[in-house]
């Protein structure tokens, strides 16, 4: 698969090659036997392809000449065929012969030289003594560091504390590589012996024993005890398998090996065949534990072939292939500078065997601007500003302890780097079981609840606490050991500066003025390049703080289902129904052959108001009257039921919606969720680990998410002084009195919401994370596993969840878990939530009295228009004495229909008495004859009259307030308003009889 990937770069990269019109064009020169040094050479121009916003719309074409080893002649004539084509810069990955005939011909011609040194046999690398330039004008840039394995060697003796000690090298070594070393030991009063090692290893082991004796030999053993191998790798494990062999090592002996270029399994095939104490110095390079992260640099996207360690392809690469890559993108770093600055000039295309050729015009410009730049590639940091050369170089420190079984303990003591020297210890301090009588030098940051203030009394020390205290105390229990606690100085935790320090706690370990530091500090692959970590004992994550949502109180939220059109639709349909069932019932009225007469009441659903009621009663499902006498009426009424029943039942299903989504929690639950929402702003502390996490996560062009781009926009906007604050308690402040989301460490924001006064915050966020807090120490701490096994005891033990639940407890006054729970009382709807129905029940109550009370008033002044008139008082006895008079005389003429007689007061003014008024009175049977009235039945009437008379005349001021003014019957009589006539049978008694009144108004009757 690799070799495939690798064909098909090396195809593409070909037809590229093959344009003509490219003004970027180099120039690459490499040994024969290096095969990996062209393949890489073309996955870095393959990859700057790939990039189109590295060099715009421009591609690199390339031209590789192969040479063979040490053969300087063919390197210079290589390269006089590459000036020829035209190139703006040379690449080469050669040997030390080469690289001064090539450095010669390039300051000669004014053409960029980028130089990798190799060294093919695996034997330590020695510095190249390139020629100085006879103008000064040197255009070879050494790509790969200056070797500093002598600065290193003679710190670690220094350290170790030897004065006497051998020094094996190999006989391809070149001894002069040890010059500066010798010197300075010398200085230092070191007894430093030398020998060299054939390649006949066993033969020198044989020649020890055969030509010294027996008091040389045990001189001889004593020597070994301190040995530094500058050895290849497999030379170096048969030497110290021979000196096993042979009884020259024994179980005090330590062994030095240094080597730029040694692998994982190399190193652990010398442990396995040594004894004693094995230390390895090697050359490291910064490896980011993110694959997005370690694959981008400079917005370059590296191919996965060399940024991932799982492809395996990386752990095959010599360091000058790394250093080589490295190289293309410097100089791809400065045509981009040239482009972007329009100084942009012809490519050199020279003839060096031409005595007349003149040097490159543009040479210069291109070396100060290749030499102006900076990168950071698959090596770390690249820069010619130190006398042409890469002066960043970093190396590990690898070793076992005394006496302990083969290849069980190789651990990182120290690193050393060009800028700060050695960090960490190499002193054999072996803690077995306690520290007691030890004080440790603690340093912390004020962070609650990790470390807080407890006490601060004027004139003595103060006193702390808080989760990360307790876990000390805890510590410092089990150990015996007692500690001095400081803050430290600028408040920060560390981070690294410019110049190579680091500021902080991080700092304050590094140069050895404190051994422990104590705070919420994340255990973070760049400060375990620099200082030691316990194991955590808290885990890591980033939370959301925001103040709870506060609900929102909307007595109307019962309309929220539909929308005001689709309310304003179904408002004007009801009116709309209504006409078209009044229409359609005026047309069946009309085609009706029995058509209702003058004086029969209409049907109810005649009238319009009539039908819009009966469509809003069946619109809210409360039936109406029945109107569904003909098939057009029956279709208008099922259509309007079907619409009824799918309103009614997407409103139903709606409104349960809404009431549960408006019973919710926050809607902001993860960072997905923060970013598509607009109503909140958001941020964290500028310049801190956490705005660091989001601005890599964020600028990654490998990040399919979009989120944490938008996220990180929001956050560095304005360069971060807009939305990010600048401490922790700002940011917790600012999420408590705005509408603001605070991105910050999960345990000091749960922290700040189960401890906020008013409970008004909240924290939601992903509690999973590789990351967590740990005790730091000094680079190689004796005391760093003591505290990790301790840490996992009280894990163990539970005591770290008691502590836990001290700082953060689940329940209290705040509780961050009340949501959820499942409560009964939580699911309730509330008062508010059918407020609205309450308002349009009142609405409807105060419009129906409006509307009684206008009425009443309307009436009122109807009646003011009639001029009152006083009525006559009619004995009912005398209107029965004359009525029966009257049946006698006209008995043969008239008949009364049924068994009542109805006679109008008017009739009863018209009646003459008869001459014999003293006749005897005819009695009538109770059925034969009823008396009716019009009169309203009230309660002064209880539906029948009592008494034997009706007092006239009837005035209006003695009638009841409810019958004062009255619609007028047909016959003159009185009626309600109410079209139905009510039957008062009215009970009367022979009085004496008297003239019946003449002057009866006409404007006021009875009916009997």
């Amino acid at each position: 698969m690799e070799l495939l990937v690798i064909c098909l770069s090396l195809w593409i990269l070909q037809c590229h090659s093959a344009r003509a019109d490219s003004i970027i064009h180099i120039g690459a020169i490499f040994e024969q036997n290096a095969i990996r040094d062209d393949e890489v050479f073309q996955l870095a121009i393959s990859d700057l392809s790939l990039n189109d916003d590295i060099l715009q719309s421009e591609r690199i074409t390339h031209s590789i000449k192969l040479i063979e080893p040490n053969n300087p002649f063919q390197a210079v004539q290589e390269a006089c065929e590459l000036m020829n084509q035209g190139i703006l810069a040379l690449v080469s990955s050669t040997g030390c012969a080469a690289a001064n005939a090539l450095q010669s011909l390039t300051d000669a011609m004014h053409i960029p030289h980028l130089f990798v040194q190799r060294q093919g046999d695996g034997t330590p690398r020695t510095e190249c003594q390139l020629n100085p330039s006879p103008d000064g004008e040197r255009y070879t840039l050494a790509a790969r560091p200056p070797v500093r394995l002598n600065d290193v060697m003679l710190t670690l003796v220094t350290e170790l504390r030897w004065h006497k000690f051998i020094v094996f090298y190999d006989s391809e070594y070149d001894i002069r590589g040890l010059r500066s070393f010798l010197d300075r030991a010398s200085r230092l009063g070191l007894d430093v012996s030398l020998q060299q090692v054939d390649r006949n290893i066993s033969k020198v082991f044989s020649t020890l024993f055969s030509t010294m004796r027996t008091e040389e030999l045990n001189r001889y053993r004593d020597t070994l005890r301190r040995a530094i191998l500058l050895l290849s790798p497999r030379a170096a494990q048969v030497f110290i398998h021979q000196a096993v062999e042979t009884n020259l090592a024994s179980k005090d002996s330590h062994w030095v090996y240094a080597n730029e270029e040694v692998s994982d399994t190399e190193i652990m095939e010398l442990v396995h065949s040594a004894i004693g104490r094995m230390t390895v110095i090697r050359q490291i390079f910064p490896l980011w534990r993110d694959t997005n992260i370690r694959c981008m640099r400079n917005n370059h996207r590296i191919s996965s072939l060399l940024c991932d360690p799982q492809e395996g392809y990386l752990q095959s690469l010599e360091v000058s292939s790394l250093y080589l890559y490295d190289s293309v993108l410097m100089l791809a770093n400065a045509f981009y500078r040239k482009l972007e600055d329009r100084k942009w000039h012809s490519m050199a295309s020279l003839n060096c065997m031409r005595k007349s050729t003149k040097p490159w015009n543009g040479g210069w410009s291109m070396l100060d601007t290749i030499q102006k730049g900076r990168i950071s590639g698959l090596t770390g940091l690249m820069d010619f500003r130190n006398d042409g050369a890469n002066s960043h170089v970093q190396f590990e420190i690898l070793g076992t302890s005394y006496s302990e079984t083969f290849g069980k303990d190789v651990k990182r003591l120290a690193t050393w780097d060009s800028s700060r020297g050695l960090n960490g210890s190499l002193k054999e301090n072996r803690v077995d079981s306690g520290m007691l009588g030890v004080t440790l030098k603690v340093v912390t940051l004020l962070e609650e609840p990790f470390v807080m203030v407890a006490e601060n009394i004027l004139g003595q020390p103060k006193r702390y606490k808080g989760f990360s205290i307790d876990v000390l105390d805890a510590l410092a229990k089990l150990l015996g050991f007692k500690y001095e606690i400081y803050q430290v100085a600028d408040g920060k935790y560390g981070s690294p500066l410019p110049n190579g320090s680091w500021s902080g706690m991080i700092g304050e370990l590094i140069s050895k003025r404190a051994d422990l530091a104590v705070s919420a500090i994340t255990i973070t692959p760049e400060r375990e390049n620099v200082v030691d970590f316990s194991k955590r004992y808290l885990d890591y994550s980033i939370g959301i703080l925001m103040s709870k949502s506060k609900e929102k109180i909307n007595i109307f939220s019962l309309l929220a289902p539909f929308d005001l059109a689709v309310w304003a639709c179904i408002a004007a349909a009801i009116p709309v129904v209504g006409v078209m069932i009044f229409l359609l019932r005026r047309i069946q009225c009309a085609h009706s052959q029995n058509p209702p007469g003058p004086h029969q009441p209409a049907s109810v659903t005649t009238s319009l108001q009539s039908a819009i009621w009966i469509v809003y009663g069946a619109f809210v499902q409360q039936g109406g009257e029945s109107i569904m006498s003909s098939m057009a009426l029956r279709i208008v009424m099922g259509s309007w039921w079907l619409f009824t029943l799918i309103v009614c039942s997407s409103y139903t299903a709606n409104l349960a919606a809404y009431l549960t989504v408006s019973r919710m929690d926050n809607a902001v639950r993860t960072f997905q969720d923060l970013a598509k929402q607009t109503d909140l702003t958001y941020g964290t502390v500028r310049e801190s680990a956490v705005y660091e996490y989001f601005r890599v996560k964020g600028t990654n062009p490998l990040e399919q998410d979009s989120t944490f781009a938008e996220l990180w926009r929001t956050i560095n906007k304005n360069q971060g002084q807009e939305n990010s604050v600048s401490n922790p308690s700002e940011g917790i402040q600012k999420a408590k009195q705005d509408l603001y989301a605070f991105l910050w460490d999960m345990a000091v924001v749960e922290y700040a919401a189960l401890t906020d006064d008013d409970c008004t915050l909240t924290v939601t966020g992903n509690s999973v994370s590789s990351k967590g807090y740990g005790l730091a120490l000094q680079h190689g701490s004796p005391y760093r596993d003591l505290f990790s096994q301790k840490i996992l005891e009280l894990q163990e033990k539970g005591d770290l969840d008691i502590l836990k639940q001290k700082w953060w407890p689940r329940k209290g006054r705040c509780d961050l878990d009340s949501h959820a729970d499942p409560q009964p009382e939580g699911r309730a709807l509330r008062l508010h939530s059918f407020a609205g129905v309450f308002c349009i029940l009142a609405a409807g109550l105060l419009l129906a009295c409006l509307v009684a009370a206008l009425e009443t008033w309307w009436s009122s002044q109807r009646c003011r228009r009639a001029q009152p008139k006083e009525d006559k008082e009619v004995n009912l006895e005398q209107v029965h004495q004359r009525l029966s008079s009257l049946l006698d005389e006209d008995l043969a003429h008239k008949q009364l229909p049924g068994q009542s007689l109805e006679i109008s007061a008017l009739d009863i003014g018209s009646m003459h008495p008869r001459q014999g008024s003293q006749e005897a009175v005819r009695d009538f049977t109770p059925g034969g004859l009823s008396v009716t009235t019009f009169l309203q039945e009230g309660p002064g009437t209880g539906g029948r009259v009592p008494g034997r008379s009706l007092p006239l005349p009837l005035s209006s001021s003695t009638l009841p307030p409810s019958i004062r003014c009255k619609h007028r019957a047909p016959n003159g009589g009185l009626f309600r308003q109410s079209p139905v006539k009510t039957p008062m049978p009215l009970a009367y008694q022979s009085v004496p009889g008297g003239p019946i009144p003449e002057a009866i108004d006409p404007s006021h009757g009875t009916s009997i």
